[in-house]
């Protein structure tokens, strides 16, 4: 009988597919996670280009004034605009928008080609972007740019899942994290150099830049293969089998290719998948796939990363003094990733989430104090010396080590492994949306946050770490070394959970 669990009811840590992590996989895998360049590219770049003179004084001239001419502004307020920030935050609205498309296209046609398509769309975007002449083009730009980082956050972290043997799923997937980091650190890099070019068009490089990132991951998405999944649940039977073949490097596969069959059967029987969520037996995964990515935002990280070249130069940083704390930072995100590689199918996702979210909380207050007891609640000009300003720089890289290494790779892992397949698409879809609409909210909002709760700010966000790990404590179980299929045995054990698994529908793993 295929199906383990749930025909037989036996602990899923006891399911046990033959394979191995293969080259090829490895290869596969890391290639889909390129993804997330695109998205970490575009998180950096946005706040350093914000923080560049030259753009501000062409497409925001108030804010160029206020932030560069008038001495008398308070700290805090000096980048307090609503069209800057819709700049940076109109990109997450559109992702918002696009992620429901994308979880049709990703289901109907594949993940492959929701990755090409999301390249195709980001590159375009990059292009326009880099050739504004005005306001409305920066924007449209940025939609495209949207809709290409809705429909990779969308289908990449699900080809991973269901790519990876299920003991290394965890690392692998971990690898969508890296690449944001890295696209991240890039444009950091990128940023700092461009600022220094003389005649002020340094931004249009750092803008354009994005477009290079689109159109390698476009052309690299090309050359991957489909999942079996995927295949699978678009009646390719022979073909998903002889994949699953070669990424697990056995021949025997028919155990975990009936799981798989079984699970797209299952899928087949549910017409709508989008109102099937809100049945009683999925409310434990739909619940986590809301508020894993709201408490993701909720953190903070994004005033740190959107803004780090506006809010170093906010709390006393010179202009190039600024750029250089967000490589740094930057540099140091992509380390602490590295961490939850190796410890996330080691030590599990609980230990991470929690252990990240006490550091986070520690290191918030820290950073709130230190801002407070400069500038106070007047944001009087002032300027730090090396020493405080290294302090400073520390707590806050101490912050984003934490976070990189837990909340922010396990955001995206955990909801994309916990859903059956039949409502799998339309689930991440959530995830995606949820993701992107707070990441719109935060962006829209910070700056003029700031100007309003000024050190405080720090404060506000620690008051969410704090509840969101007491909720991992309570609510939110182990899911390492489970196979993708066979999680719905973690809910059944669950002391909270466990009343919403009822026994109506089709059920993965039941067929004989």
């Amino acid at each position: 009988m295929a199906g383990g669990i749930l025909a037989g009811g036996n602990d899923p840590s006891k399911k046990d597919y033959p394979g191995k992590l293969t080259r090829y996989v490895t290869i596969t895998c890391l290639i889909a996670a390129l993804g997330g360049l695109m998205f970490g590219y575009d998180i950096g770049i946005s706040g350093g280009v914000t923080s560049m003179a030259p753009f501000l004084s062409e497409f925001f001239p108030e804010v160029y004034r206020k932030e560069e001419l008038d001495q008398s502004t308070n700290q805090y307020c000096k980048f307090d605009s609503v069209i800057l920030t819709l700049f940076t935050s109109s990109l997450y609205l559109a992702a918002l928008v696009a992620s429901f498309f994308a979880s049709r296209v990703t289901s109907k046609f594949g993940r492959k080609k929701s990755m090409i398509f999301g390249g195709l769309t980001f590159l375009l975007g990059a292009i326009l972007n880099a050739a504004a002449v005005h306001i409305s083009m920066l924007i449209i730009g940025r939609i495209l740019l949207g809709i290409g980082v809705g429909f990779s956050t969308q289908s990449v972290p699900l080809y991973l899942s269901e790519m990876a043997p299920y003991t290394y799923r965890g690392k692998l997937n971990v690898c969508f994290q890296l690449f944001i980091t890295i696209g991240i650190l890039i444009a950091n890099f990128v940023n700092y150099f461009t600022a220094k070019i003389e005649g002020g068009w340094g931004w249009r490089i750092s803008l354009g830049g994005a477009g290079v990132i689109a159109f390698f991951i476009m052309v690299s998405a090309i050359f991957v293969s489909e999942t079996p999944n995927s295949l699978i649940e678009r009646k390719k039977p022979q073909e998903a089998k002889e994949k699953l073949q070669r990424i697990r490097g056995v021949t025997n596969v028919q155990a975990e290719f009936d799981d798989l069959v079984a699970a797209s059967n299952a899928s087949q029987q549910v017409e709508h998948p989008w109102r099937n969520l809100r049945a009683r037996r999925y409310r434990p995964q739909l619940v986590l796939s809301i508020l894993i990515p709201f408490f993701q935002q909720l953190t903070g990280i994004n005033v740190v990363m959107f803004y780090a070249p506006v809010l170093f130069k906010t709390i006393g940083f010179g202009s190039n003094a600024s750029l250089m704390s967000a490589v740094i930072t930057g540099s140091v995100n992509v380390l602490a990733t590295l961490i939850s590689i190796y410890g996330t199918d080691k030590w599990g996702r609980r230990p991470l989430f929690l252990l990240g979210g006490g550091v986070m909380l520690i290191f918030q207050i820290a950073v709130a104090a230190f801002i407070g007891a400069k500038f106070g609640l007047s944001g009087a000009v002032t300027t730090l010396s090396k020493g405080y300003a290294g302090i400073v720089v520390t707590c806050i890289c101490v912050y984003v080590a934490a976070f990189a290494c837990s909340w922010g790779p396990l955001g995206w892992l955990v909801p994309s492994e916990i859903f059956p397949l039949e409502v799998r698409s339309a689930a991440q879809s959530i995830t995606v949306s949820v993701n992107m609409f707070f990441t719109f909210l935060i962006a829209q909002v910070f700056l003029s946050m700031l100007c309003a709760f000024k050190y405080f700010l720090f404060i506000f966000f620690a008051c969410f770490v704090v509840v969101m790990t007491l909720f991992v404590f309570f609510l939110v179980p182990e899911t390492k070394n489970i196979p993708i299929e066979e999680m719905s045995g973690v809910w059944k054990e669950h002391w909270f959970w466990k009343r919403f698994m009822v026994d109506d529908g089709p059920q993965v793993g039941a067929a004989a």
